[in-house]
């Protein structure tokens, strides 16, 4: 399969791309700091996918700071929702025979414990601007199927973590906190709300789900990525300070808090383990001393 992959220099892009060439694919990367080619510019990116001539288009570049978008909720609109409308009008016209159209399980937003887990039906409520920028994604893509029959695939993954992440997320940050207290000498890990509980799965784990919904995902439909088992900030917290090289403790840190934080979510994966087979493979300890292993060797040099 000859596919295009756009944001293939980010987290989940680089492991996507690995994922694809192993499988056997023709992967052609798409990615604004390689290329130049923005989102945003639809004549520039419509250029770029015609060029690439490619049979699946998997859409997963766009603004993925959850905190971040509070302070600038326009910038990641524009990249969010116009960047899908622009790849969705750019994959039409090169004449791609499928579209994987990836966004975020934050657009569920608040749900009660009666709603948990999640499936595919849950009432939309974003809390955050991201969430917003991403239901205004889905739904684009949802029109992209029913008004122009283009088959597109949509995809809400839940919280996915490892190697070669930045920072800015949750157990990257820690994970690059205990590796620095470790070359350093120091001992506190700063650390914000730690009560939210989420649903994690490893990114090579999401990558395989990816390929497998671009075979066999029901066009216009929508699946959950996810685990499905819910783990706490906390949990993860603790469990990265076990694989310490020394003692640890967390300290409170206000600054790191969020202005909302959604207290817990869990998804349903029923939809995508019925119409792929997919398991996850990875268990979450093995993926955490990856993230770790990974920041001790960014900090090392």
């Amino acid at each position: 399969m000859r596919a295009l992959v756009t944001g293939a220099g980010g987290f989940v892009g680089v492991h996507l791309v690995r994922h694809l060439e192993e499988q056997g694919d023709v992967v052609v990367q798409l990615e604004r700091t390689v290329d130049g080619v923005d989102l945003v510019d639809a004549v520039a990116l419509t250029d770029a996918v015609r060029a690439a001539k490619p049979e699946a288009v998997y859409h997963l570049a766009g603004a993925s700071d959850v905190g971040g978008s509070w302070a600038a909720p326009r910038e990641t609109f524009l990249a969010n929702a116009l960047g899908t409308l622009n790849v969705l009008e750019a994959s039409r016209e090169a004449g791609a025979e499928r579209v994987l159209a990836v966004t975020s399980a934050d657009v569920y937003g608040r749900v009660s414990q009666r709603e948990l887990p999640i499936d595919e039906h849950q009432p939309l409520r974003p809390v955050s601007p991201y969430a917003a920028s991403k239901v205004a994604a889905d739904a684009l893509a949802q029109q992209a199927w029913l008004g122009h029959r283009l088959p597109v695939v949509r995809v809400r993954a839940f919280n996915h973590l490892g190697p070669g992440q930045s920072d800015r997320f949750l157990a990257p940050s820690l994970a690059a906190r205990i590796a620095r207290n470790e070359r350093d000498g120091g001992d506190e890990v700063p650390i914000g709300n730690m009560t939210p509980r989420r649903d994690v799965t490893d990114v090579r784990d999401v990558v395989r789900a990816y390929r497998l919904l671009m075979e066999h995902g029901e066009p216009g439909g929508v699946y959950n990525v996810c685990r499905g088992l819910a783990v706490s900030v906390k949990d993860i917290a603790e469990k990265l300070l076990g694989m310490a090289a020394r003692p640890m403790r967390l300290v409170s840190d206000p600054s790191l808090q969020r202005p909302v934080d959604i207290p817990v979510l869990v998804g349903d994966n029923s939809a995508l383990r019925r119409t792929t087979g997919w398991e996850p493979t990875i268990p979450l300890d093995q993926t955490l001393a990856d993230v770790l292993a990974d920041w001790r060797s960014r900090l090392a040099h």
